[in-house]
């Protein structure tokens, strides 16, 4: 067993707050759950507090004011959640879109990519009809579209963790496992046993 998930169980606080980025599906919100429960800290779903705090639906902040106006929401409200003690914030898939957005991510957190293949994004994303984006088309082409777009962007993400088909507890082990590997000093992980 290596090294990283032999202390994978071992609780740690990370320095800054664990920003998950990725498609809709990957698993941002149920891996962020998890995770948070793992490393003792508050998970936050940005999504929810942007429908909070516009007091609506993101579908109704989304036909009432577009993209461009929900975008500017969620920078807004993702700048305030970053400048709360550290949690493990999930977001939605096109914050990290935003290049204000992403510079913050960037400068306060530490984000982690959840990637997934197109077959198991479609899978997931089809048990539900609440999602904006994948109205506007077949959703197996529109996610298909948006991962030609979002991908080479989330590859900016300070850490890469795959989402596959596997229960999502070894999915979190293998978030645990790579943020513990990004957080520790390469002399202390040749020391470790």
């Amino acid at each position: 067993m290596a090294p990283s998930q032999a202390h994978a169980h071992i609780p740690f606080v990370p320095p800054r707050t664990v920003v998950l980025i990725g498609l809709m599906g990957a698993g941002k919100t149920s891996i962020g759950k998890r995770l948070a429960t793992r490393l003792h800290l508050p998970f936050v779903d940005a999504d929810h507090e942007i429908e909070r705090a516009a007091g609506c639906t993101i579908q109704e902040i989304f036909d009432r004011y577009g993209e461009a106006g929900f975008r500017d929401g969620e920078r807004r409200v993702i700048a305030r959640l970053l400048d709360q003690p550290v949690q493990v914030l999930s977001t939605g898939g096109g914050a990290f879109m935003d290049p204000i957005t992403r510079a913050l991510i960037r400068d306060k957190g530490l984000s982690v990519w959840l990637r997934a293949d197109l077959d198991l994004l479609v899978h997931r994303t089809a048990r539900r009809d609440h999602r904006p984006l994948l109205r506007q088309g077949d959703p197996r082409e529109v996610l298909r579209s948006l991962m030609e777009k979002r991908y080479p962007v989330y590859a900016e993400a300070d850490l890469t963790v795959d989402s596959d088909d596997s229960p999502p507890d070894v999915t979190t082990d293998r978030v645990v496992a790579a943020l513990r590997d990004h957080l520790t000093p390469p002399d202390a992980r040749r020391a470790s046993p």
